[in-house]
């Protein structure tokens, strides 16, 4: 396990078998993204118990936080929540205090027993709960889960965002009209010189557009931002520049 990052297990047959359309992933990415949490990895997988057991395993050597999408709800495919006490070796209890939420909801008489499987949880795990989301996020060791459903999945992911270490991330975009392997040279060596710098190179062939590659350059400090584009650009062929976002 590292001691830092997320990674994210959205989980669904529905996912894999086109019978949903798949939200959640590029939500979540967008919205690391903005607060500046690293996104490790993303995974989609089945409802099957041994592979979320394996993938949930494979996200922990890769990041300190683990979020997951799906498989929470009372039906027969719904075996998010007992995967993840499988994978972290805790037995499943009954929470009290989703219990109680259950039977808030019923009001005047009692849940099905279908309904109180999502009283269910890994034992150990916590309630995070917030004023903003109408059901608490069930989070154990570090692996927060999830509804599947957009709707819900998009307030309890402000609610696990809100706890996470982030470093918004300043971004700058030089648009160039220099083919790539005309500025490939260059950009490699200040990319090796400058490791602490993320740079990406994306080329386009569409015809319209004014440019034909993309160079950004990301870092916590707009300095090093700065001193990595002025460095970029006095490298450049002359007139390469066409613009700079």
């Amino acid at each position: 396990m590292t001691d830092s990052g997320l990674a994210a297990i959205i989980i669904g047959n529905e996912v894999l078998t086109a019978k949903v359309v798949e939200a959640n992933g590029s939500h979540l990415v967008r919205r690391c993204r903005e607060r500046g949490v690293r996104l490790a990895s993303m995974h989609v997988i089945p409802d099957e118990v041994d592979c979320i057991v394996e993938t949930l395993a494979l996200a922990r050597r890769r990041a300190r936080f683990v979020v997951t999408s799906g498989g929470v709800g009372p039906t027969h495919d719904d075996v998010t929540v007992r995967a993840v006490a499988l994978a972290l070796g805790r037995k499943i209890v009954t929470s009290p205090r989703l219990v109680e939420l259950l039977r808030s909801g019923w009001k005047h008489e009692e849940p099905p027993a279908a309904a109180l499987r999502m009283a269910e949880a890994p034992e150990g795990s916590e309630l995070v709960e917030s004023k903003d989301a109408g059901y608490p996020v069930l989070v154990c060791d570090g692996v927060y889960m999830l509804p599947g459903v957009p709707e819900f999945f998009r307030v309890q992911l402000e609610v696990v965002l809100s706890q996470l270490p982030g470093t918004p991330l300043v971004l700058r975009n030089l648009y160039l009209r220099a083919r790539e392997a005309d500025i490939a040279r260059p950009l490699d060596a200040i990319a090796m010189a400058m490791p602490q710098v993320a740079f990406g190179s994306y080329p386009t062939f569409d015809p319209s557009l004014d440019y034909h590659v993309k160079i950004t350059i990301e870092h916590g400090d707009p300095g090093e931002v700065e001193l990595a584009a002025a460095r970029l650009r006095a490298e450049l062929p002359a007139g390469a520049l066409v613009r700079e976002e």
